[in-house]
């Protein structure tokens, strides 16, 4: 092994860098599942909750479930190229939302549909999953070595069906990302090489989150965004209380362990939330790291005991959660680009806060 192979990570002496555009595959499938779940309960509240089969068998969905995921499996291994993982990630993420649908009834004695935590269940699977890709994509920036990877990637699609200019600029984008790496020109000339091509592969992920970006970017440009971000943080951690000590004045069989996680989590929330409202007159970068903290927390904690509370109602609170952090991701994506396109001697303040 030669000293630049022995510097790099276990992963990559592995040969298993990491997809560039990973955490967008991730998303997709987990908004896939959340859709998918919601859908399934939506239409059998509507239609009565009818069942396929008779004589004795039901064709629960669960097995469509797993049906899906093993297509998912397939084509993933079938085909090379990262042309084929929007549809794996749509089609494993419709599979797995049929499949932990039915969690309930495989976490209890008489295979019980219906069993109260299952919403809770449900969202801390989805969490978990989402911690997990966060630990494997978001904790340590790519290397050069999975920069040049996944420009390589990208060309194994190119040299099958050609490159639109869109394409092409997003994979020399991946390139220009990787700095001075060995391989680096050999992926240039060969993107250079790839025939030029009008018809792009769909992705709807990427259609959605283009979408998303630009409308988001839109409403971060005003400067009250900051205050609106706080009031509704704030407004939303008061209901969660509020639902909170409703519930358990109402219901005696609601553990106190569940009203302290609601209380706490959103006591956590609301003071990173002022805190942000503080920090953001002097520093916009630090103050929206703070208000992401805030989010964060009511999403991966107070949200988690919300759902043992009030199941599926739950949702709205959810949806809130998710629109500020959506919000607050575009507004620190902005302020991202604005810091790379300074000279790098300004950019050596900002450093330190992004980092946090």
């Amino acid at each position: 092994m030669n000293r630049r192979t022995a510097e790099r990570s276990a992963l990559l002496r592995l040969g298993l860098p990491r997809d560039p555009e990973a955490s967008t595959y991730l998303a997709g499938f987990l908004v896939a599942a959340v859709v998918t779940v919601m859908l399934t309960r939506a239409f059998l509240a509507a239609t009565g909750y009818p069942q396929l089969g008779g004589d004795g068998l039901h064709v629960a969905h669960v097995l469509w479930g797993g049906l899906l995921m093993a297509v998912a499996f397939v084509v993933l291994l079938s085909f090379a190229g990262p042309a084929v993982r929007p549809l794996g990630a749509l089609v494993g993420g419709v599979g797995f939302g049929l499949f932990v649908d039915e969690i309930g009834k495989f976490v209890t004695s008489d295979n019980d549909y219906f069993y109260e935590p299952a919403a809770a269940l449900i969202y801390a699977v989805i969490v978990v999953l989402l911690l997990l890709g966060e630990v494997v994509n978001g904790r340590r920036p790519h290397s050069g070595v999975e920069y040049v990877a996944g420009a390589a990637d990208r060309a194994v699609a190119g040299l099958a069906g050609g490159f639109t200019p869109r394409a092409r600029a997003q994979a020399h984008d991946l390139l220009s990302r990787a700095g001075d790496v060995r391989g680096g020109p050999e992926v240039a000339a060969l993107l250079d090489a790839v025939e030029d091509d009008g018809v792009e592969a769909p992705n709807p992920f990427a259609a959605v989150s283009a979408g998303v970006v630009a409308l988001t970017r839109r409403l971060v440009a005003a400067r009250w965004v900051a205050t609106v971000t706080v009031v509704v943080l704030v407004l939303s951690s008061l209901g969660s209380v509020a639902r909170g000590l409703v519930a358990w004045a109402g219901d005696s069989a609601v553990g106190w362990w569940v009203i302290a996680g609601v209380l706490g989590g959103a006591a956590v929330s609301t003071g990173f939330a002022l805190a942000g409202l503080v920090v953001v007159r002097r520093d916009r970068h630090d103050g929206y790291l703070l208000f992401r903290r805030a989010v964060l927390v009511s999403l991966l904690v107070t949200e988690v005991f919300v759902f043992r509370l009030e199941q599926w109602a739950a949702v709205v609170g959810l949806s809130v959660d998710l629109l500020v952090l959506g919000l607050v991701a575009a507004e620190l994506d902005q302020l991202a680009s604005v810091g790379s396109r300074r000279p790098a001697g300004a950019r050596r303040a900002t450093g330190a806060a992004e980092a946090v």
